[in-house]
């Protein structure tokens, strides 16, 4: 079954050394139905079985993981923390929920990546615009939905560029600590 957008999955190893941080990515595959992305999914290491730290990105094709890429430079992310032995099975739910269009955001989101770290992993999903209030709002109550947050779990946005002036910072508090229907 075709899906609505081609996406790439890559990897990029937290101890890798360079100052491109583009250079780094090593992709792992493209894919554009439900069975290109099984296939591709099933070659990441899984993150509890993982003893290095690592970030998975899935991000539309045409679209750096990166937030110099020109379709991320204006957004930012929501980023959940995650307890470890937990973050595969949310990291799978977020990426189904993204492949197939469940956001309700238009062309909102960019892509999702996984971090995995010693002591917590997070996922982080990108969108293209920090100004689109109610994408983010939209966005946020999704995740909430997806993995069946309590409403006392706390999610960050953090915008991409901090010197952009389209979030004051009270509308950005206002975000992060007001949660709506």
């Amino acid at each position: 079954m075709a899906l609505q957008n081609s996406y790439n999955l890559s990897l990029r190893p937290t101890n890798a050394k360079s100052n491109d941080y583009a250079s780094t990515i090593l992709p792992v595959a493209t894919f554009d139905s439900c069975d290109g992305f099984w296939s591709a999914f099933s070659r990441c290491p899984r993150p509890d079985a993982t003893t290095t730290p690592v970030d998975t990105h899935i991000f539309k094709t045409g679209i750096q993981p990166i937030w110099e890429d020109e379709a991320n430079r204006r957004g930012g992310k929501w980023i959940v923390r995650i307890p470890k032995g937990l973050a595969g099975h949310y990291w799978e739910q977020v990426v189904l929920s993204i492949i197939g269009e469940q956001f309700d955001v238009g062309n909102e989101i960019c892509g999702a990546v996984l971090s995995v770290r010693f002591s917590e992993d997070s996922i982080a999903v990108w969108n293209r615009h920090a100004s689109n209030i109610d994408a983010l709002h939209k966005i946020r109550d999704s995740l909430y939905r997806i993995l069946k947050l309590p409403p006392i779990c706390v999610i960050d946005y953090k915008p991409h560029d901090k010197s952009l002036h389209e979030i004051a910072p009270a509308r950005l508090a206002a975000l992060n600590g007001n949660r709506s229907g």
